[in-house]
C-alpha cells in the first residue's frame, strides 16, 4: 500500500469490503442476544485494534505515525472518535431496539448527505452522471424498503440510528480528507484511529453495561468480526478513499443492503417479491453510474 491503487482496483475492492461488512449485520444480530450493544461494539473494535498493534514493530510504521503532521493527527483522532466510537457504537445500539431493516434504509441516506457536504467541506462536486446514479440509487433503496423499512416505533432506536448517519456522514468525509491521494498510508491511519476508537468504545461500554461471561459462540464471533471484518476490512477501505471520492466510497458502502439481500436468500431462504428485486437492481445499478467516472491521468 505504498501508492494510492489503480481506480478500478479502489472500485472492486470497495464493493469487497461492502460485501463482508453485509454479514456482519447477523452476526451483530446473533451476539447482542447475550452481549450488551455498546460492550459488544467495544469488543469487536478492540479485537481489530490488537489485530493492527504487530505492524508497530515495522519500524516504517512507526515512523509514519511520528510524521503525522498536527492536520493529520487532528483528522486521525477526529475518525477514531466519530467513525468507530460515534458511528459505530450507536449503530450496534439501534440495532438493539430497531428492525435491521429499518436501521439499514436510514443509513442508506448517508450517500445523499455525503454528496452535498462534500461539494461545500472538500470540495468534491458529482458530475451529472453521478447525479444520475444517485437518484437511480436512491429509488432502488426506497422501492426495496418500501414499506417494511418504515416501521419501527422505538424513540431510542430511532435517535440512535440518526446519531450513526450524522456520524458516518462526516466520517466518510473525515476519513476522504485524511486519505485523499495517498497522502498518508492507511495501515497506520487505521491503526492509530481505531485505537482510539476502540478504547473509548470498550471503557464506555463495560463502565455502563458490564461485561457478561462469554459464550463460546460469542467469542467466534468477536473474533470473526474484529479480524475479518474490522482490521481487514477498514484498512482495505482506508486505502481505497485515496482515491474514490466522499460520494463514490458512501454510494459502494450502501450496496451492502443487496449483498445481505441475497445472502438472506441463500443462507435463509428468505425471497424477494417483484418490487424488492427491482428496487434492488436499481440501487447496484445506481451505485455502478456514479462510479463510472474516468480515471484521471496524472500530469
Amino acid at each position: 500500500m505504498k501508492k494510492p491503487p489503480s481506480r478500478l482496483t479502489a472500485i472492486v475492492l470497495g464493493f469487497a469490503v461492502a460485501f463482508i461488512w453485509s454479514t456482519s449485520w447477523v452476526l451483530i444480530k446473533i451476539g447482542l442476544k447475550d452481549i450488551p450493544s455498546l460492550t459488544f461494539a467495544g469488543l469487536r473494535y478492540f479485537v481489530g485494534f490488537l489485530c493492527l498493534v504487530p505492524f508497530l514493530l515495522d519500524t516504517k510504521v512507526r515512523a509514519q505515525i511520528k510524521g503525522f503532521s498536527r492536520a493529520v493527527w487532528v483528522l486521525v483522532i477526529l475518525m477514531g472518535v466519530v467513525t468507530y466510537f460515534i458511528a459505530q457504537g450507536a449503530q450496534f445500539i439501534s440495532l438493539d431496539y430497531l428492525p435491521a431493516t429499518t436501521l439499514s434504509l436510514i443509513l442508506n441516506l448517508t450517500s445523499l448527505f455525503v454528496t452535498f457536504t462534500a461539494i461545500f467541506m472538500i470540495k468534491e462536486s458529482p458530475n451529472w452522471v453521478q447525479w444520475l446514479g444517485l437518484a437511480i440509487n436512491l429509488l432502488g433503496v426506497i422501492i426495496f424498503f418500501y414499506p417494511d423499512g418504515f416501521q419501527g416505533s422505538s424513540p431510542v432506536g430511532f435517535i440512535f440510528a440518526l446519531l450513526c448517519l450524522a456520524a458516518n456522514v462526516f466520517g466518510t468525509l473525515i476519513g476522504r480528507k485524511v486519505n485523499k491521494a495517498g497522502r498518508v498510508n492507511p495501515l497506520p491511519v487505521t491503526l492509530v484511529s481505531m485505537g482510539i476508537g476502540s478504547v473509548l468504545m470498550l471503557v464506555t461500554g463495560i463502565s455502563f453495561q458490564g461485561l457478561p461471561p462469554l459464550s463460546t459462540e460469542s467469542i467466534v464471533i468477536i473474533l470473526i468480526l474484529g479480524i475479518v471484518n474490522t482490521a481487514f476490512t477498514f484498512t482495505i477501505w482506508n486505502y481505497t478513499l485515496q482515491v474514490l471520492s466522499a460520494m463514490e466510497s458512501s454510494i459502494i458502502n450502501g450496496t451492502m443492503m443487496v449483498w445481505i439481500a441475497i445472502l438472506a436468500w441463500l443462507f435463509l431462504g428468505e425471497r424477494q417479491g417483484l418490487a424488492g428485486i427491482i428496487g434492488l437492481v436499481l440501487s447496484f445499478v445506481g451505485a455502478v453510474i456514479v462510479n463510472l467516472r474516468n480515471e484521471k491521468k496524472p500530469a
